[in-house]
């Protein structure tokens, strides 16, 4: 029984590590092109965007390193309280961010170019993410991880940065309705400086560790 469980366990991880491989290679993809777009439309939630991807990306190969020391339970809760107080202040640098240059862009009416490139990422990943937490979160269940937990939150969190960026994109793009995307932008301010202040208090800490 002991080794049977043993086996599922390690399938679980095996599993769990090729889900932070598609991360890091899909966020990498969605930030270079929403960066990019982005900046040449200069819409601010679609860079925004694209630089909450790069946290995303952070955030995977901390979870592959975890993933990697599975059997090392002590280090294992160390490495995801640096790793949730690191990606913390990312969050807040974020929300900062969005809210300076959402609120510079309507003082300023600087009106952003339609993105049709910024649209198509948007909407992949509306559709992508939600896939990607509900198994992620599959494997946190199986082996008891919160480091996973708190992983497959942070794709749920994506799914709803693209579903407010994807309608900020879509009123700019057939209503004209520029000011829709700095608005947008400042929507997701609250939601990410509240992921940024959970993520330096240390919440959703491993545990299935007993080491303190």
């Amino acid at each position: 029984m002991a080794t049977t469980t043993s086996s599922s366990r390690a399938e679980l991880v095996r599993r769990g590590q090729r889900l932070e491989y598609f991360t890091i290679a899909y966020n990498t993809l969605e930030g270079l092109v929403s960066i990019v777009a982005g900046a040449i439309a200069g819409s601010v939630s679609l860079v925004g965007f694209g630089l909450d991807s790069v946290i995303e990306v952070t955030s995977g190969a901390a979870l592959l390193w975890r993933l990697n020391h599975d059997l090392d339970h002590c280090r294992r809760e160390r490495v995801e309280r640096t790793t949730l107080r690191i990606v913390g202040g990312c969050f807040l640098a974020l929300a900062a961010y969005l809210a300076y240059e959402s609120t510079t862009t309507l003082i300023g009416h600087e009106v952003p170019v339609r993105s049709i490139p910024g649209i198509v990422i948007a909407a992949i990943s509306v559709v992508v993410m939600p896939m990607l937490a509900r198994a992620k979160r599959g494997v946190a269940a199986g082996i008891g991880s919160g480091a996973m937990q708190a992983d497959s939150r942070q794709a749920d969190f994506c799914t709803y940065l693209s579903a407010i960026l994807l309608g900020g994109l879509l009123l700019n793009a057939i209503a004209g309705w520029w000011w829709a995307d700095p608005v947008a932008g400042l929507v997701m301010v609250p939601i990410i400086a509240k992921e940024g202040v959970d993520g330096l208090r240390g919440k959703a800490c491993c545990n299935d560790c007993g080491c303190h």
